[in-house]
């Protein structure tokens, strides 16, 4: 039939001129967005300069090395201050073209340069030795006082900082250490003691060690534990020919980078040269390796070379304000190198500001936010006067690695606690207790060190840090502990949640061992959540080595230091592990005793103001008009229609929680969803609508919430007929495909901004009664997204129950649910439907609905098929079974009775099965007897997914609808 002709109303007039200032608005918006992005964008121009500088090979050496360097010029009217700009090792001068060129555009001259050993350079790769590399930064800043666009503060002292990342890091906190010229330097993920960074032993003797004032110290012990791994990359790179190096630092912009060791004089390899195997190293630090990569521990000459070649020993002569900029997520040098950097200097009288980020050798290196923090420090400090560095820590606290995508968020403090006067860094105590139920734990290390756990990989950190679906894959084979070698303390579930920010230590006592190698165990803090899922931040373990021993030693163990956030109800979990993936383990089998000494862990913190934005700044203004003039419109719009509903109202239902009448939807392809459907609920029943796939259950719950209107038809609530917005929509409950949660609050705070977006006071909600229902125990205090799929379900029920509704609906709200959940939740249900109101539940648990419900309406191609009681709805169809003495017989005296249907004999029970129609099952009976048939029992099946099945059982593609039929008693 032709379709009606709709007049132009009041509101369509209206829709013109708004859609007009609402593409005006648009543009306007974009328009500025655009002009706004192009001005950030515009950059000034830089121009370069290639240059190659000799300087001498060694001390009092005639031989000359020759640095490749590329000098970057501003276009300013007058001498600017410089920077020299150093790479991370396997990189050369191209790896920080990008950051050189931005701080050139900021009007700073820069010179970056390949180290010996890399791009173009020549010579042998130190190590940052400071008769060579550390000497060759000094060379090249008397090199830039002699450039006319160089600013002097003095003739020979120009006005210059020096900056770099890993490699480049520790170079820049030498010269700086050893160059009073430096007017600021800014270091980023580097280490502190190369020694420890390599040969770590986070333990000292109980009472000894490094006091816990700022927020990650250390313990520095003797005769530590090889990164096997991480040593296994730097020193493969290093000996790798011309032509086949590559940056093991990931930074800030490799994509240009020459390959290493690449220039005219690099090393040949020459296989008869025993020092061949050394390939660009200096000679004295590949026998270094050699000799400590055997054993798994450093000799004493390999830890003199190192603490040489380390900031550690030039610190407390850094006089120029410094930037430490340390990653979060880096198993080669943890925040606890930037916590020793930054004590060192303060405790001598220098000036320090502390940045830790969601970064790191396993993160990608820097990235733009680290070095757009270094260019800023270095303009500030290189452009005006000459002025201490900002003593602020920021930090990052970053998503959980489950979370699904959940925001890092950065804080900001005030200080950086426990420098030179600052107040301390907060600790917290937890009692932990052992996770075997005995004080003191036995673990063994196998022979050969075999199997080993694995935490992480070198590079890539934690298996969370793997691309795509690759985590999911080898996390459950890779991750986690192996049985037998490792011991667990675990603490009670947190009352409340709490942030990690720094070194926790622990005081825990090893039983004796005569090895040579003494006792080697790996350290771990794991947050346990409450369905028992372990989670190692950033992958970061401590390496410990015990001193061999005849008697049991008490020593004070430092865990990595993280920023992370442990929820309520999750536990503290402290873990030490023979083996290790990543380090040189002894390979003779071991049985180690460990206990904690105390029982308890110091847990630091560092509280902070949030400084992450929620929403970007730039379109705000065009947002903000959008919002007002659509919010403006949906207040009219609701206002109208509110008034329209309030007039709309039967006095005859105003007491019956639901009544559908001739209810239809159709779909503009002319499907048909809802044909017809009619039905009636009253006042405590709990009414299932059943249904196959497609029946249209759902289309109707969505047109009685007002989510979708009728084509034909009309629902009422308590009277009131139901449109989009209507007010008496704030009687019902409901839970229909989806709860829409936030995934990165907690359980507690979706429900508490569901209610207040109803505008109704949050003691209306009866919140604390909705969570008794729920069931979630301390777990609404955790974020959503590391709920199950039970757990949302059970939250999504506590929504819809929020404010006690008088009329709840429910859409298959026993999904996830396991078979203790289902049963409580029809207890919940029955329960509530017997204060007085009123529960409509769609299912396909028909066991479930048989159980839980009064009533039922059974809907089938859109049309209702079926209503009543649950009682006359199964007792009005379905065969009757008989038990008797001779079945085949049976069944033919059935057949011959006038008005019976199917039968048939179960050939594995002998019961004979009858469609007995109007038949009286008593005449059934009596005409069996009459034929010379023994009948023990007779009965009707009470299975609703019988009368179910038999009712839908013409559901085919012809789409023909069924008839529908009403039991005695049923409101159809």
């Amino acid at each position: 039939m032709p379709r009606p002709r709709v007049r132009p109303s009041g509101r369509s007039l209206l829709a013109r001129p708004v859609v007009i200032g609402l593409v005006v608005l648009v543009v306007l918006a974009i328009v500025g967005v655009v002009a706004l992005r192009t001005t950030a964008s515009d950059t000034t121009a830089v121009r370069t300069e290639e240059v190659v500088r000799e300087v001498p090979e060694g001390p009092g050496s005639s031989s000359t090395v020759q640095l490749d360097a590329t000098v970057y010029l501003p276009d300013v009217p007058e001498p600017a201050p410089a920077v020299i700009l150093a790479h991370g090792f396997g990189g050369d001068k191209s790896s920080v073209d990008g950051q050189a060129r931005d701080l050139a555009s900021r009007g700073l001259v820069v010179l970056a340069y390949s180290a010996r050993g890399f791009g173009a350079s020549t010579g042998r790769i130190g190590l940052n030795d400071p008769d060579r590399e550390v000497a060759d930064a000094r060379a090249l800043i008397d090199y830039l006082a002699t450039r006319p666009e160089v600013q002097l503060d003095v003739p020979g002292d120009p006005r210059v900082g020096v900056a770099g990342g890993s490699y480049g890091g520790a170079l820049a906190l030498m010269a700086a250490g050893t160059d009073p010229r430096i007017d600021a330097d800014a270091a980023s993920i580097t280490w502190n003691d190369l020694n420890q960074s390599l040969f770590p032993n986070y333990s000292a003797a109980a009472g000894s060690g490094t006091p816990t004032t700022t927020p990650a110290p250390s313990e520095n012990g003797d005769a530590g534990v090889l990164k096997r791994g991480w040593a296994g990359i730097f020193f493969g790179a290093g000996v790798l020919p011309a032509g086949g190096g590559g940056s093991t630092d990931a930074g800030s912009d490799t994509s240009g980078a020459t390959t290493a060791g690449q220039g005219a004089s690099a090393p040949v390899l020459d296989p008869s040269d025993p020092a061949a195997a050394c390939g660009r190293f200096a000679l004295n630090v590949c026998a270094a390796y050699a000799t400590s990569a055997v054993g798994g521990q450093p000799s004493p000459e390999t830890t003199e070379l190192l603490r040489q070649r380390s900031p550690s020993s030039v610190a407390a002569s850094i006089t120029a304000p410094t930037l430490l900029v340390q990653g979060q997520r880096d198993t080669l040098f943890g925040l606890e190198q930037a916590d020793a950097t930054a004590r060192q200097i303060a405790d001598a009288g220098g000036s320090v500001q502390v940045r830790w980020f969601d970064g790191g050798h396993d993160a990608g290196g820097t990235g733009p936010v680290a070095d757009a923090a270094v260019a800023d420090f270095l303009v500030d400090h290189l452009t005006g006067d000459p002025h201490p560095a900002d003593p602020s820590f920021a930090y990052t606290l970053a998503g959980d690695p489950t979370d699904q995508g959940d925001r890092a968020r950065d804080l900001v403090a005030a200080r950086y606690p426990g420098l030179s006067g600052e107040a301390d860094t907060e600790r917290t105590e937890f009692a932990l207790t052992s996770a075997t139920g005995t004080p003191t734990q036995i673990i063994a290390r196998p022979p050969g060190a075999s199997p080993s756990a694995v935490s992480s990989f070198p590079g890539v950190g934690s298996l969370s840090g793997l691309p795509g679906g690759a985590s999911d894959a080898l996390g459950p084979l890779l991750a986690g502990d192996l049985p037998g070698q490792t011991a667990s303390f675990v603490s009670e579930p947190l009352e409340r949640s709490f942030t990690v920010t720094g070194s926790t230590t622990v005081d825990v006592t090893v039983g004796p061992t005569t090895a040579e190698s003494g006792t080697v165990l790996f350290a771990k803090l794991y947050d346990v959540s409450d369905d028992g899922r372990r989670t190692l931040p950033s992958g970061l373990v401590s390496a410990v080595r015990v001193a061999p021993s005849a008697t049991p030693t008490t020593v004070t163990v430092s865990l990595p230091a993280i920023t992370h956030q442990i929820a309520a109800g999750h536990r503290i979990e402290v873990a030490f592990a023979t083996t290790d993936q990543n380090y040189a383990v002894p390979l003779e089998p071991a049985a180690i005793s460990v206990a904690l000494t105390d029982g308890r862990v110091a847990l630091p913190t560092v509280p902070a103001e949030n400084t992450t934005s929620s929403f970007p700044v730039v379109p705000v203004v065009g947002i903000t008009a959008l919002a007002a003039l659509v919010a403006a419109l949906a207040v009219a719009a609701t206002v109208r229609a509110r008034r329209r509903t309030a007039a709309d109202v039967d006095p005859a239902l105003t007491d019956v929680p639901l009544v559908i009448t001739d209810l239809a939807k159709n779909y503009a392809n002319g499907f048909r969803a809802v044909d017809g459907v009619s039905f009636r609920v009253e006042t405590g029943q709990v009414l299932g609508l059943l249904g196959p796939n497609g029946a249209g259950k759902t289309t109707t719950l969505r047109m009685l919430m007002g989510l979708i209107t009728p084509s034909a038809g009309s629902i009422r609530v308590f009277g009131h007929a139901v449109t989009p917005g209507a007010p008496v929509l704030s009687r019902l409950g409901s839970f229909v495909e989806g709860s829409g949660f936030l995934p990165h609050l907690s359980g507690r705070d979706n429900l508490e901004l569901y209610w207040r977006a109803t505008g109704r006071p949050l003691a209306d909600a009866h919140l604390e009664d909705a969570l008794d229902i729920a069931d979630l125990g301390r777990s609404v205090d955790r974020k959503v997204k590391s709920y199950s799929q039970g757990m949302r379900q059970r939250l999504a029920i506590a929504q819809a129950m929020l404010g006690l509704p008088d009329l709840m609906v429910l859409d298959e709200p026993t999904n996830g649910l396991d078979p203790p959940q289902i049963r409580t939740m029809r207890d919940v249900l029955i329960r509530y439907a017997r204060t007085g109101r009123t529960v409509l539940v769609s299912s396909h648990l028909l066991a479930e609905v048989e159980q839980t419900c009064t009533h039922v309406v059974v809907m089938n191609k859109g049309v209702v098929v079926s209503a009543g009681t649950v009682e006359d709805l199964i007792g009005a169809s379905g065969p009757v079974e008989f038990r008797v003495d001779r079945p085949a017989d049976a069944a033919e005296v059935l057949r011959r009775l006038d008005g019976v249907g199917e039968v048939v004999v179960d050939e594995d029970t002998g019961a004979v099965k009858a469609q007995l129609g109007a038949t009286d099952p008593a005449v059934a009976i009596r005409t069996l007897v009459t034929g010379g048939i023994a009948v023990s029992s007779a009965s009707r099946s009470t299975r609703l997914e019988d009368v179910f099945l038999e009712l839908v059982h013409d559901d085919t593609a012809s789409g023909d609808r069924p008839e529908p039929t009403t039991t005695s008693g049923a409101r159809a």
